[in-house]
């Protein structure tokens, strides 16, 4: 019984992260093949296609450090403060999305990841302190936010 407490917690995470990617998605999908089409974009820009499966990945890694919070001591004033952080971070993400697809308002959206990487880093810095792993499962997120935020930039400088 335990076993499928503890399976249907990592789900329970899994699904909250992935529902955030979804709420991201619902201002993304309409937007890219009409107003992000006609953006001037950076060289290094990937295909649109590639940025489904990526964070699709991102955000079960992220359920998965999610779940490994939930399973600490909630009461520690350190675990607490990571789900604080992590669940903000989670919040900017989305916000992210509605801000640049949806409202197409590219500073703003730049303004946003650039918080988003603070909190992120924080977390990451955070989670550490009582789950290493968890820790380690977000690296790649940052390192693709860096990436986004390096686009963000870019399409910001080249469609002034």
């Amino acid at each position: 019984m335990k076993i499928l407490k503890k399976v249907i917690c990592l789900l329970f995470a899994i699904g909250i992260c992935l529902l955030a990617g979804y709420l991201g998605s619902v201002y993304t999908t309409p937007a890219i093949p009409t107003w992000y089409a006609g953006l001037q974009k950076p060289d290094l820009t990937p295909p649109s296609w590639v940025f489904a499966p990526v964070w699709t990945a991102l955000y079960i890694l992220m359920g998965i450090t999610f779940y490994l919070i939930l399973q600490s001591n909630i009461t520690k004033g350190e675990v607490f403060l990571g789900l604080t952080l992590f669940l903000f971070q989670l919040g900017l993400n989305v916000s992210w999305s509605y801000l640049f697809f949806g409202w197409h308002a590219i500073f703003l959206a730049f303004l946003c990841i650039f918080g988003l990487l603070a909190i992120l880093l924080c977390t990451i810095l955070q989670v550490s302190r009582f789950s290493i792993i968890g820790a380690a499962l977000l690296i790649p997120y940052f390192l693709w936010t860096c990436f986004a935020a390096y686009l963000n930039y870019a399409i910001m400088v080249l469609n002034p």
